[in-house]
């Protein structure tokens, strides 16, 4: 970490590598923040690795992430920005509720305990996990057409295909499995405090063309903070769940860097 520069911590959801946040790390550095892409336990340096060695990132779940991520940023000399999609953003709230955050960012950000209604694109999505009960200790892939509908339905099919070329890997299924049975569970992973006033703001992104995280879940997860004196922001974008890594990131990287130099972070 470069010294006087605010750390910003980038986490990956279910189905992506690390590396798809390349784009977003350079534009983070030039914006001058000091950008940094973090791996889920058992993600291989690259796609083709951790494509090849599928079982290494079997049986993680959102604890286990949350933990390897605090780790990781306990190495760093202060808090980090920390910005998260889809999985990625319910891993970050977590580190923002754990106060290991100094302000989080959650695009499209899986459901947290606490949300109650799943949009039928959402299920669809979930089920290529849960539909089989051994997929909670397995590692699961999508196939190219599976991509299209959770990621790349909002883009044409031939660009959709070459970003699940580039960026697709296999990832753990219990994450799944611990976020539908969030509410039934008293000490679920999945769940923030959501009423802390002490915690640093926190940004979340609803998707209006998203199949896998709805924009209608976003949205209430947004309300689920409402008792929380804290900054809890929503922004939209009529966009897909591909908007990190798709030929539109950009805008939303940039709101994002608005939103954060418009709270001074």
């Amino acid at each position: 970490m470069e010294a006087g520069r605010t750390p910003v911590v980038f986490v990956h959801g279910l189905w992506l590598h690390a590396d798809s946040w390349g784009p977003w790390v350079e534009a983070f550095d030039e914006a001058g923040y000091s950008p940094s892409a973090l791996g889920w336990p058992g993600d291989a340096d690259t796609v083709a690795e951790t494509r090849a060695n599928p079982d290494r990132v079997a049986g993680h779940g959102i604890a286990d992430v949350v933990a390897h991520h605090a780790h990781e940023i306990g190495k760093l000399e202060r808090k980090p920005i920390v910005v998260g999609h889809s999985f990625g953003g319910l891993i970050a709230q977590r580190l923002l509720s754990g106060g290991f955050a100094a302000a989080a960012v959650a695009i499209d950000p899986a459901p947290v305990k606490g949300v109650l209604y799943l949009p039928p694109s959402a299920l669809r999505v979930a089920s290529i996990a849960l539909r089989d009960p051994r997929n909670r200790n397995r590692a699961v892939s999508l196939t190219k057409e599976q991509f299209r509908y959770g990621f790349g339905n909002a883009l044409p099919d031939a660009e959709s295909d070459e970003l699940w070329e580039k960026w697709a890997i296999p990832s753990p299924g219990k994450p799944l499995f611990e976020a539908a049975l969030a509410n039934l569970e008293p000490h679920s992973p999945a769940a923030v405090d959501r009423k802390s006033g002490t915690r640093g703001p926190l940004l979340i992104t609803a998707g209006e063309k998203d199949h896998t995280v709805p924009a209608a879940v976003s949205r209430q997860t947004q309300k689920l903070y409402n008792k929380s004196s804290a900054v809890t922001d929503l922004r939209s974008f009529d966009r897909g769940h591909s908007l990190t890594i798709d030929g539109g990131w950009r805008e939303v990287a940039d709101s994002v860097l608005d939103w954060l130099g418009g709270r001074d972070l």
